[in-house]
């Protein structure tokens, strides 16, 4: 599914007007070039209350208001991260207070090439751009400090623009690396994979194949694997709009996992139809509906704000599409897991999309935060969210 942080958009339209919808500037690129169209959003909590549906019992507030809001990630010290792609920018949210909103927001990274992912490591500070893994230095308050300096480097440029990064259990760095195209063979090994490095970030290597565009990863505290979400590709036929199915993977060491020849469970691919390659196919851990954009992902095992029932589970971030007649996707998903294994989904938080396909945000990552709630990132609306009991 094309999600929104790739470059270039593709659709069922006119050469002449995907390239224009290609050149419009993001703020606008959803409105212009989707079904949907953007509204006003809540001015207050007391209307994001209003407008969100959640599980009963449940709260959600403005934590913090970051145009762009990307990706979150936890300090060391309990202070709150937020990339922002598409300003080069690093913006922490400091010292949470107990009435659960951050008592000051700064920018303290800047002059990035499109950061997303973040990761604390054994006192740095790691950010992965889009060309490469950078590394940051703490201070003697956890705080990322000093110049840039790059551990590795990867395909990077055009297309799938995100990269995000982990530090598994064996303590190993894994970057997932999108693909360059929609549908094509990558000139570039490292495109359309999961890497893994060395703790340094030295001596990269494919560890997972065939992966669209793998935007959320995350280990699973109970069995020690690594989880991604998947956004898969477009303009399938003969039923574009509901096929194929987004996805979330358990990766394995030298897993094929299907793109570019193959999708859904060992379907091949019109373009190549080479069904053989297909029988080597890793087959998704669970489908999700197609054209749902997939992003994040948090499991729930340290969600102490969040009723018990929910701590075996996982939360995906649905980004939503863009280019059905239908919209869907836009909400906060919950992942049923028994013994490892992701079972079914159903909705948890809706309301950023309004039963007419317009939107006022589009979800983007979530985490459990240090007091057991949970953080939801809006790029569209600029937002961070805060959801708890």
């Amino acid at each position: 599914m094309a999600d929104s942080n790739r470059r270039g958009h593709r659709g069922r339209r006119p050469i002449g007007r995907a390239i224009e919808c290609a050149t419009l500037v993001a703020a606008v690129l959803v409105a212009a070039c989707s079904p949907s169209r953007t509204v006003a959003q809540p001015a207050n909590d007391a209307q994001l209350q209003q407008q969100l549906t959640l599980p009963a019992g449940l709260r959600v507030e403005y934590f913090a208001h970051i145009p762009a809001a990307r990706w979150l990630v936890q300090g060391p010290d309990g202070s709150v991260y937020v990339s922002v792609a598409r300003r080069g920018e690093i913006v922490r949210l400091f010292a949470l207070s107990h009435l659960g909103v951050p008592d000051s927001q700064a920018v303290v990274i800047t002059g990035l090439n499109e950061p997303h992912g973040m990761a604390f490591h054994k006192r740095s500070f790691y950010v992965a751009n889009n060309d490469g893994v950078v590394r940051f230095d703490l201070d003697a308050r956890g705080v990322p400090t000093g110049s840039p300096t790059y551990v590795n480097r990867y395909g990077g440029g055009s297309g799938h623009s995100t990269r995000t990064i982990v530090f598994g259990p064996d303590s190993a760095m894994y970057v997932s690396d999108g693909s360059s195209c929609n549908v094509c063979v990558e000139r570039d090994s490292t495109r359309a994979t999961v890497m893994r490095f060395d703790e340094s970030g030295a001596n990269g290597r494919v560890f997972a194949s065939g992966l669209r565009n793998a935007v959320g990863v995350a280990v699973n505290p109970a069995t020690r694997e690594i989880w991604v979400t998947v956004n898969e590709r477009d303009n399938l036929e003969p039923d574009h709009q509901n096929s194929p199915p987004d996805k979330l993977n358990i990766i394995h060491a030298g897993g094929f996992y299907g793109w570019p020849y193959c999708w859904g469970n060992r379907n091949a691919s019109p373009e190549f139809n080479e069904p053989a390659r297909c029988a080597a196919m890793v087959v998704p851990a669970l489908n999700v509906q197609a054209h749902s954009a997939v992003l994040g992902i948090t499991f729930l095992d340290r969600a102490t704000a969040l009723p018990a029932g929910l701590r075996g589970d996982a939360l995906v971030a649905s980004h939503g599409s863009w280019n059905r007649d239908v919209p869907t996707g836009d909400k906060i998903i919950r992942v049923h897991i028994a013994n490892g294994q992701p079972q079914s989904y159903d909705d948890f938080i809706t309301g950023w999309q309004r039963p007419d396909g317009s939107r006022w945000g589009r979800v983007a990552d979530v985490m459990v935060a240090a007091d057991g709630s949970l953080l939801i990132t809006d790029d569209e609306a600029g937002a961070v969210y805060r959801v708890f009991q």
